[in-house]
């Protein structure tokens, strides 16, 4: 029937079997501006031909005058790569606040949404956002604002949630192909979206809860093997020891039920004979993405000031 659920994922998304897609949140959208508050100036550019990728760039106003050239961080939008957009309010507001305290230039991807454009499509527009990136390395790219005032030597990536796994993924990618003159002194994973077929010491065995986690994959990978794939179990990897990064900061959340995922992955990393070194902070009393659901909150303001240092930690 053409009214016959496949997921049921509310409050976020109905996704029926003619094909149909209903989002709950996430679906509304602002325009680039200046924004007074902070000072930044945003716009958006298509980086492929067919005009299928694009990303909203975020400058502060006072670099575009001057000679200095600034840190580049890439961000990866969450939302369990169906809900949400590079130019939703939320990520909008965050990133002029975030590139304001860094003072950075910053690159938000609107990759393609599952299930319209499900897995791979999220990660191969992720990584055609890198190349785009990296096509400034020499001053001859197709975008002023990085020609001009990026530093290509300090790239960092950063996302929440499913923007969280997206990094990890690029990572893997980024062991395996090398993209010349372009640099990633570190990556910032918030609230990671990884999962597994059976659950760990002390993770949640609820299976309506566990359901949601794996309906939410599979919804967005049709031809996925489960959750034990790699592209959402990174331990399950045999490349994992390759990641790219030298220097992680991964940020938990106590009652997330993604926490012990993000433990797992750093236990994994040093099982693995991974050489980088990964920082974990975590946030008591708070739950998944709660410094977008209230970016006032005091939690909000450190994750806020931790994410900032560790940027700068490399200007």
């Amino acid at each position: 029937m053409e009214t016959e659920l496949l997921y049921d994922l509310s409050p976020f998304v109905r996704i029926y079997k003619d094909g149909r897609v209903e989002r709950f949140v996430g679906t509304e959208i602002i325009p680039p501006s200046l924004d007074e508050k902070t000072g930044i100036q945003s716009k958006d550019v298509a980086i492929s031909s067919d005009s299928t990728v694009s990303v909203r760039l975020y400058i502060p106003k006072a670099a575009i005058d001057s000679l200095q050239k600034l840190p580049v961080l890439v961000y990866f939008h969450g939302g369990g790569f169906i809900i949400e957009t590079a130019r939703s309010p939320t990520y909008h507001d965050y990133l002029n606040a975030l590139v304001a305290e860094a003072n950075i230039i910053a690159v938000s991807v609107d990759y393609r949404r599952a299930p319209e454009h499900p897995l791979p499509v999220a990660y191969d527009d992720s990584w055609t956002t890198l190349k785009w990136v990296a096509s400034h390395s020499t001053g001859n790219g197709p975008e002023e604002w990085l020609n001009s005032h990026a530093n290509l030597k300090k790239v960092f990536l950063a996302g929440d949630s499913a923007g969280a796994n997206i990094v990890h993924n690029m990572g893997i990618r980024l062991g395996e192909e090398t993209l010349q003159g372009i640099e990633f002194p570190g990556v910032m994973m918030v609230h990671p979206y990884f999962w597994g077929n059976e659950p760990l010491p002390s993770e949640t065995t609820e299976p309506e809860r566990r359901s949601g986690a794996e309906n939410l994959w599979h919804a967005a990978n049709l031809t996925t093997t489960g959750c034990d794939d790699p592209l959402i179990n990174p331990t399950m990897d045999p490349r994992l020891s390759g990641l790219a990064f030298n220097r992680i900061l991964i940020c938990i959340a106590e009652k997330d039920i993604f926490r012990h995922r993000g433990l797992y992955y750093k236990e994994a990393l040093g099982d693995r004979g991974w050489r980088g070194f990964m920082e974990v902070m975590e946030t008591p009393g708070e739950d998944h993405v709660f410094h977008l659901i209230n970016p006032s909150c005091d939690n909000a303001a450190k994750m806020m000031k931790k994410l900032v240092s560790f940027v700068n930690e490399y200007k």
